[in-house]
């Protein structure tokens, strides 16, 4: 297993770790199987979409931000109950296709971790999957 280690910059956004997925494939010289993404954290989550257009990494982030607002009335009285809500309807994990060494994406997907409760440092763990 690996570990990616990410920043993020806000309370809400979707950081792209494509590049770092694939560099760690090709620094460990992976070439077959199934890799699993997985955040094991409550409050941020993986998911695969668009990249190309960092608008809809924007529509994402403020629908769920409507969907889920920050104040409601909530029970968990930590602040962060809506980034637990978030995080559950994105999930904590992605399976993506490895072959030749090279990610499987579709032409405009990339790799975000969806972050509902920064800034803060978080972590990704990976497994090869045969």
């Amino acid at each position: 297993m690996w570990t990616l280690e990410v920043k993020t910059s806000t309370r809400e956004e979707l950081k792209d770790i494509t590049s770092q997925v694939q560099s760690l494939v090709k620094q460990e010289q992976l070439q077959e199987g199934v890799l699993l993404l997985y955040s094991p954290h409550t409050t941020c989550g993986i998911t695969i979409n668009e990249g190309a257009d960092p608008a809809v990494a924007r529509d994402i982030i403020q629908s769920l931000k409507k969907l889920i607002p920050l104040h409601w009335d909530y029970a968990h009285l930590e602040g962060n109950s809506d980034a637990h809500l978030k995080t559950s309807l994105i999930g904590p994990s992605q399976l993506i296709i490895l072959e030749q060494g090279q990610i499987k994406l579709g032409t405009w997907q990339r790799i975000f971790l969806a972050e509902f409760d920064g800034p803060r440092n978080r972590k990704v763990w990976i497994k090869l999957l045969k």
